[in-house]
């Protein structure tokens, strides 16, 4: 059956998503921009080219500004908004009628209540919406190219995962359901602020042996930190958690990757923060922080990458701080 999809977000991941539904004759996409020259400057060129360059965006696609517009009908909502604009920018929506299933494609921590995405989505949209959310190794340049990929989909109601899972499947676009929920979205956040301090190590020079290590234990980490959060361990080693993961700390296309490279080479935090596009990790290091202090989890390298971000502390500095702990015996 035809099903028609509102993408709210004109970001490049946004734009790639909608790039890719829109190649099923069944589908009706529209993507809603939270600024109307932005959405006209799509439209008129059919390009997303300040975030996605030299991919078409079908003229089937519908473009606007105007929430009613993208909304109206649609059998899905998908949210592919940053998580420090995600409430505000839901209150747009707070208004419009539907009780159409949101997917959602955040990946972040909300700084100031430690709300997953998809628990800002339940609260702006009310409590009876079904969300699921879709994480994994996906950057939008792939992705948008048709270049093999393969995603999680999580849900609480196993009917809608895989409701998403037949509508974004293809030969192309392999998507695995999940019913960890919690794990997803923490895997999807906490790999942000890894991939921070993944692209440091870069940025720093070090080598193959440094970031080997720092990939390591940064799972751990990550897997400590989500099971004392309801995530089941088993996710943080999947498509999830791992594999996306390993798109973030290696790949030029990473944003926080890219933030680390930078500062590690000597840049001022101030110009790397500039944009154009938004750094999840930045946000999510200081939620997980606070959490961390809170609950007394240990997670050293994730406390870097605050000390690094939020009070100045060099990078080199911070590296030497993390190799000249005390020797200890290995945990996983």
């Amino acid at each position: 059956m035809p099903a028609t999809f509102a993408i709210l977000g004109s970001g490049g991941w946004g734009t790639a998503v909608a790039v890719h539904l829109a190649q099923r004759p069944d589908h009706s996409v529209r993507i809603w921009s939270a600024h109307p020259e932005v959405a006209r400057q799509i439209r008129d060129a059919r390009e997303n080219v300040r975030l996605l360059p030299g991919v078409r965006v079908p003229d089937s696609v519908l473009l606007t500004a105007d929430p009613r517009e993208a909304t109206d009908g649609a059998d899905c909502w998908v949210t592919a908004i940053p998580t420090a604009f995600l409430r505000d920018t839901l209150g747009r929506f707070a208004g419009v009628g539907g009780s159409a299933p949101v997917i959602s494609l955040t990946k972040g921590i909300e700084a100031a209540t430690f709300r997953r995405p998809s628990e800002v989505i339940a609260e702006v949209l009310g409590a009876g919406r079904e969300v699921a959310v879709l994480s994994g190794p996906s950057h939008a340049e792939e992705v948008a190219r048709g270049m093999p990929t393969s995603l999680a989909v999580a849900a609480a109601d196993l009917n809608l995962a895989v409701w998403v899972q037949q509508r974004f499947g293809t030969e192309r676009f392999r998507v695995y359901t999940n019913g960890d929920l919690a794990g997803v979205e923490l895997a999807g956040a906490l790999k942000n602020v890894v991939g921070i301090a993944a692209g440091v190590c870069d940025g720093l020079g070090y080598g193959d042996n440094a970031k080997a290590a720092l990939l390591t234990r940064g799972l751990v980490e990550m897997t400590r930190f989500g099971v004392a959060h309801g995530a089941e361990p088993a996710t943080l080693t999947g498509l999830a958690g791992i594999g996306d993961l390993m798109t973030t700390c290696f790949s030029p296309h990473g944003r926080n990757r890219r933030v680390g490279y930078r500062l590690g080479r000597g840049e001022a935090l101030a110009d790397v923060l500039a944009g154009p596009q938004v750094a999840e990790g930045v946000y999510t290091s200081k939620s997980v922080h606070d959490r961390v202090t809170q609950m007394r989890l240990d997670t050293p390298i994730m406390a870097a990458v605050y000390r690094v971000l939020h009070e100045g502390q060099g990078p080199l500095a911070a590296v030497h701080e993390l190799m000249a702990r005390t020797q200890k015996q290995e945990r996983v």
